[in-house]
């Protein structure tokens, strides 16, 4: 089945985590959304999307595909109605689409905003739930139910890869998945509360422990003596150390030292120094507020706890301290003593003292020395992306003014 997702105006309130990646490619569980998207229907998945991200996320048509809203999490009974849909037939939830199946005349139509001929909507039936993510802490807040998901849809079936006799393990040892390559001595796993999957070619050093549910992707290192705390995961190429709860970590980000981080979300390429901390809940325990780059300004949440969210090749110094509820936006270098402020735009250089701007040039540099370090490259096409959140941030940087 060809798969298509797309944006909503959801994205614009999930900056800067979706800055550089569709919302399909926002990571809550042990997958991205796409990647849940095409296992439960069993297909390949490409998206509507922004234009500067289009040549990176290329959209495919087919004779017949079926349109996705990419902020909404697959469940097996939404994907039982979906794949109910007739050609011509679109699931509405309060007349916002959810899905649609379509021929690629009709899709044609609906790119280009025109009435698509024949289209029949259907509400969605009140006993199928409805979760969808569109609002920054809700990928913290919906982790948990997704990484339970996600470890049975992963591991049905399978079977996990012996785990060595130096290790203790409290709860049921179903509750653990290692895939081949996974090494680990000399660690303690508590299994009670939730699963713990880790993934192939994952080092996990001794003196750790682990406290599920927790997810760690492919590729990723976990530091002598860490303490993580679920629901937590890490995506691919993670390097991860001192004590994490309730986080996520998309891909190849690293908090190797000691230091607390909590409820927090950070994007791809970051990295936080040795003794960085953060705050996650506000000494008066009142809501906590998080800034918005839709409505330029600091929401309420509705949550009492909400850490550190921290765009895509973002680092900061050694002993830096975040406050509750801070955003960080993409290529942002913090340091200094003192609190930053709880919003720090995108290309920033500095902090409490004052900032200046992480010039383009500069960034390119670092990110391909970083990138080349994991055998990726940082070619012309990350960099016009990154120009362009680099152009459509320049407003949050008033010092420029």
């Amino acid at each position: 089945m060809n798969i298509i997702l797309f944006d909503t105006d959801a994205r614009n309130h999930l900056l800067p985590l979706t800055a550089t990646r569709p919302m399909g490619e926002l990571r809550v569980g042990i997958l991205t959304l796409r990647e849940k998207w095409e296992r439960r229907l069993r297909g390949a998945a490409s998206y509507i999307t922004q234009e500067y991200l289009q040549e990176k996320y290329p959209i495919r048509i087919e004779d017949e595909n079926l349109i996705i809203n990419g902020g909404v999490l697959p469940t097996a009974a939404l994907c039982q109605r979906i794949e109910a849909l007739g050609l011509n037939e679109a699931l509405l939830a309060d007349g916002e689409l959810i899905a649609a199946r379509l021929n690629e005349a009709q899709f044609e139509s609906l790119i280009e905003e025109e009435e698509v001929d024949q289209l029949q909507g259907q509400e969605l039936e009140e006993n199928i739930p409805l979760i969808q993510i569109t609002k920054l802490w809700q990928l913290v807040q919906l982790n948990e139910q997704a990484l339970r998901e996600d470890f049975a849809l992963l591991t049905t079936g399978k079977h996990s890869k012996p785990v060595s006799d130096t290790n203790r393990l409290i709860g049921p040892p179903e509750n653990l998945f290692l895939e081949e390559g996974v090494k680990m001595e000399y660690c303690t796993l508590n299994l009670s509360l939730g699963p713990i999957y880790i993934a192939g070619n994952t080092e996990v050093m001794e003196g750790s422990v682990l406290r599920g549910p927790i997810a760690i992707g492919s590729d990723s290192i976990v530091k002598m003596g860490a303490k993580i705390y679920g629901p937590s995961t890490f995506g691919p190429g993670c390097r991860v150390g001192g004590e994490v709860t309730r986080s996520i970590f998309f891909a190849n980000s690293n908090k190797a030292h000691d230091g607390y981080l909590g409820d927090s979300v950070l994007g791809e390429w970051c990295n936080l120094g040795a003794d960085t901390n953060n705050s996650n809940l506000k000494n008066n325990y009142s809501e906590v507020k998080l800034w918005d780059y839709e409505t330029e300004r600091f929401e309420k949440t509705g949550q009492q706890f909400v850490g550190l969210i921290m765009g895509d090749h973002s680092k900061c110094a050694i002993n830096t301290m975040f406050n509750t509820g801070t955003v960080v936006g993409a290529f942002a270098n913090v340091y200094g003593a003192g609190f930053p402020r709880n919003f720090v735009p995108d290309f920033s250089w500095g902090g409490p003292d004052g900032y200046r701007t992480y010039k383009f040039v500069e960034a390119c540099e670092t990110a391909t020395i970083v990138m080349a370090r994991r055998g990726q490259t940082f070619n012309e096409l990350e960099k016009a992306i990154l120009y362009h959140v680099y152009d459509r941030t320049a407003r949050f940087r008033t010092w420029e003014k």
